[in-house]
């Protein structure tokens, strides 16, 4: 299924990109057969872009190169998707107004418009502040900050990840949680870029824990529970951590381990009595989850979709796609991600981080 499904998505990639293409030959490179030439060259570079970084995983690389390929790959699937949403836009216009003569030139003006705004908004993720008052023991209140699919590696370098280590410690946390995705592909860009250095200046006095998600799994699990270890990052796998304040830490394996614990099983040892977090990737079965007496869930995956309209998508798969929200027992929150996959545009979304402070009795 998987295979057939990718093949599809390439074959109408494909063919946005030859609509594309053939709108600008018509309108915009009429009579100029050498622009024509390099503008086909340059449609099929970028093109290539995304499957030449796939297939040299692994393969000995300087890194700015690695980052050159991945970054323009990913990033003319953007341009290419709302291209095609804007040139389509102004055809449409053109049968009701058949004397409009520039509409190519007005869609390639608005998508790099749009591109623009999304790359600044991308630049600066939200910081989502929710206190939520549990009926719980707490001797003073907690404060937490937990992010989420941060895609540590080519993408997101280490330069990038300073200002996020930086922003972090701005809140000043007792606590830091990650509910997974921290790696992207591979570890062997952090381990090149020494990404361990800058982690190792998160400061939280009741530590810093992690669930894995499924970048972990695609990145290695043991090679990236090897480079956390470098860290002060404790990666647990359905596990259950309890801190002296009256908190427990449930870190929940992610969907790639189809033998991870149930999580009815997982939450079996938790003590009632504490307030207790759920650190679990894909936010699947919310409402499920908030049966079993949970205090706290966080979770992250979803992106929001990254751009509008794919968000649209994600909003109708998960019953809570991003965002804060009160169920009947538990505090829910879906992180939009503090960085994402591939290119740096956020059109309709926002990356974010979440601050919580916890009040008990």
């Amino acid at each position: 299924m998987k295979p057939f499904f990718f093949i599809s998505m390439f074959i109408i990639y494909v063919a946005a990109n030859g609509y594309v293409l053939a709108r600008i030959f018509k309108n915009v490179l009429n009579g100029f057969p050498m622009l024509k030439a390099a503008c086909t060259l340059l449609f099929g570079i970028m093109i290539s872009c995304l499957v030449i970084f796939f297939a040299i995983r692994g393969i000995e690389m300087p890194i700015q190169l690695q980052r050159i390929i991945y970054l323009c790959g990913t990033s003319w699937l953007i341009v290419i998707l709302f291209a095609t949403i804007t040139f389509a836009l102004f055809d449409i216009a053109k049968l009701v107004m058949p004397s409009f003569k520039y509409g190519t030139h007005c869609a390639i003006c608005l998508t790099a418009f749009i591109l623009a705004l999304g790359y600044k908004n991308y630049q600066k993720p939200e910081v989502c502040r929710i206190e939520i008052q549990t009926d719980k023991k707490l001797s003073s209140p907690v404060k937490v900050v937990a992010v989420s699919d941060v895609h540590l590696g080519v993408g997101t370098n280490k330069a990038i990840l300073k200002k996020y280590v930086n922003m972090i410690n701005a809140e000043q946390p007792d606590l830091i949680i990650i509910a997974g995705d921290l790696i992207d592909n591979s570890t062997e860009p952090l381990f090149k870029q020494k990404m361990q250095e800058e982690l190792s200046c998160l400061k939280a006095p009741l530590g810093i824990f992690m669930a894995p998600g499924n970048h972990e799994y695609i990145s290695n699990i043991d090679s990236c529970k090897k480079f956390t270890s470098l860290t002060p990052i404790k990666m647990l796998r359905d596990s259950i951590v309890r801190l002296d304040c009256n908190i427990n830490i449930i870190c929940r394996d992610d969907k790639h381990n189809r033998n991870r614990q149930p999580l009815e099983e997982l939450v079996r040892s938790v003590d009632k009595d504490a307030v207790s977090i759920l650190l679990d990737h894909q936010p699947f079965d919310v409402a499920k989850k908030d049966s079993l007496g949970i205090d706290i869930q966080f979770s992250g995956h979803t992106h929001r979709g990254q751009v509008w309209p794919i968000s649209l998508i994600t909003d109708a798969l998960f019953e809570q796609s991003h965002g804060y929200r009160k169920w009947k027992n538990s505090h829910v929150y879906v992180s939009s991600g503090l960085s994402l996959w591939g290119a740096p545009f956020r059109i309709g979304t926002n990356s974010d981080m979440a601050v919580f402070t916890i009040s008990g009795k």
